[in-house]
């Protein structure tokens, strides 16, 4: 079964949900540029960011200037992600029977330009029994690969899947035996029904807060999980069912059923961050009260298609609050085949491929999905290495101090930073940096406001320095906090070298120094 073909199709029934036909949106459809989600997560410690003007100078000078680096820099909240299992299983060799799947982890893994591992696997693949995981191998070899190459890891778990089907549903087992399944009917030639479960069924709801609890035990304090996707309605967790119906007997049904599964998730994930598909509503299952929830908690987003999307969802995707990052993917040209008949090119000798993921710059996305094929990966960066090395030089954040003044103030020392970002995205959270001692004697931090410095702009702070540590030096180091005190370091991006954790040096000048200037 061909995924994409069931968006294709899907995306003709938008129009007609957008009308409002045959249910009561509670969220109705809107436009995201100037829309008021609120102004993201509250700073503690929030540092003074100006403005500084000159009627407060005694005297300054610019101690410290960087430059934009042209190199990849591996941070958290931004990267590639190569794909260890998908819907349909790991690589093609591996589902084959060509390769054993530690040899699959470890080629994909081994790539360089891969950042993230993602697993994208049925709840049947966590679960076989009540009230206990049965983690599928490809968890363990998943971590273990990532924590030997200094890799970070993501994953889905997908109610319903239309691979498998009839034999297999995405639901374990034993769930099947309690919840009502629904045939919602044939669609793109297929010989079968694909059927659906009951969601709102009591089995189903009490087995799914369960499933929450054992992930959220399991993974959501493990420092190398990255984000983990909202579980959703319908084919492979997005959403949707394409053009069948769902299995519900009305939209305020589903809706509600939704609505509350989504509470469950946020109320339970509290270290890692959720994304949450801005897929439209054509089932009519309440995606539009899903989303704006999402949004409102700080769940990141993301879309499993780019070229063939909405023009809704690229509208939500490209002026969504700066401080949630986005995951794209495209699963129409997943294959990285380097054949011609596979990836054209256009009048400007650009192909498909590389024309299909350089527009998640336009979004100012964070994430490129890879999908499973090593091999075809690593032959397609060989021949084509213009696409994946832009990714990497431009998309998500990319901040520095830029400018660091030095100033005379309140009869002692002031350091004012001003951050550059020269990334297509603001920051996935909050910016929180430190200015300290190379002793640790000395340590000043604070957060920036949320997403600052946004994509492509600058943010100024300050630093008010204890008396007479003038003439020392400083260095300067920075973290991202997603969600309440979970933090994570954060390279800078300049093109001066930086120390082994990512911070830079700072020289101070002494009080008595005639490079002292004074404000006209």
């Amino acid at each position: 079964m061909h995924r994409r073909n069931f968006i294709k199709a899907g995306a003709a029934l938008t129009m007609l949900n957008g009308l409002g036909v045959g249910k009561a949106q509670d969220v109705p459809t809107h436009n995201w540029d100037g829309y008021d989600f609120g102004s993201g997560s509250i700073v503690s410690e929030r540092l003074n960011q100006g403005p500084f003007g000159i009627d407060q100078d005694e005297g300054w000078y610019t101690v410290l200037v960087t430059s934009q680096s042209d190199k990849p820099v591996r941070n958290y909240g931004l990267g590639l992600v190569g794909y260890t299992w998908e819907e349909g299983g790991p690589s093609l060799a591996a589902r084959q029977g060509r390769e054993m799947l530690e040899q699959h982890v470890e080629k994909l893994s081994s790539l360089p330009f891969v950042d993230v591992l993602y697993i994208r696997c049925d709840w049947r693949d966590v679960q076989t029994r009540p009230g206990k995981l049965d983690l599928h191998p490809i968890f363990k070899l998943t971590l273990d690969a990532a924590r030997r190459h200094n890799l970070r890891v993501g994953f889905r778990i997908q109610m319903s899947n239309t691979e498998g089907q009839p034999a297999h549903l995405a639901m374990p087992d034993f769930l099947q035996k309690q919840v009502p399944l629904v045939k919602i009917g044939k669609t793109y030639g297929s010989s079968h029904e694909f059927v659906e479960p009951r969601y709102d069924h009591p089995a189903f709801q009490s087995a799914f807060r369960q499933l929450n609890e054992l992930l959220v035990a399991e993974f959501d304090g493990n420092p190398l999980m990255e984000f983990v996707d909202l579980m959703m309605y319908g084919f492979w967790g997005e959403g949707h069912t394409s053009n069948l119906p769902s299995p519900f007997p009305d939209y305020l049904t589903a809706e509600k059923t939704f609505v509350e599964m989504t509470k469950l998730q946020l109320d339970l994930w509290k270290k890692v961050p959720l994304a949450v598909n801005t897929q439209p509503d054509i089932s009519s299952v309440g995606n539009n009260a899903v989303l704006d929830m999402c949004v409102r908690a700080g769940c990141w987003l993301r879309s499993d298609s780019i070229i063939i999307e909405e023009p809704i969802q690229i509208e939500e995707l490209a002026n969504r609050p700066p401080w949630l990052a986005v995951v794209m993917e495209d699963g129409y040209y997943r294959q990285y085949k380097v054949d011609p008949k596979y990836i054209p090119t256009d009048e400007a000798g650009i192909n498909v491929v590389e024309k299909s993921m350089l527009h998640s710059l336009d979004l100012g996305a964070n994430y490129w999905s890879l999908w499973t094929e090593s091999g075809n990966l690593a032959q397609y960066y060989e021949r084509y290495p213009n696409g994946f090395d832009t990714l990497r030089r431009r998309m998500g954040y990319r901040v520095r101090p830029s400018w660091v003044w030095q100033r005379k103030r309140y009869g002692t020392d002031e350091l004012v930073v001003a951050f550059a970002n020269d990334g297509v995205a603001g920051i996935p959270g909050v910016l929180r940096v430190y200015v300290e001692s190379l002793d640790g004697k000395l340590k000043i931090s604070g957060g920036l406001d949320a997403g600052h410095p946004y994509g492509g702009k600058l943010r100024q702070a300050s630093f008010v320095l204890p008396k007479g540590i003038d003439g020392q030096q400083l260095k300067i180091r920075a973290e991202i906090e997603t969600k309440a005190g979970i933090r994570r370091p954060v390279r800078w991006a300049c093109a001066q070298p930086v120390n082994a954790d990512g911070s830079l040096m700072i020289q101070l000048i002494r009080s008595d120094d005639k490079r002292w200037r004074k404000g006209v």
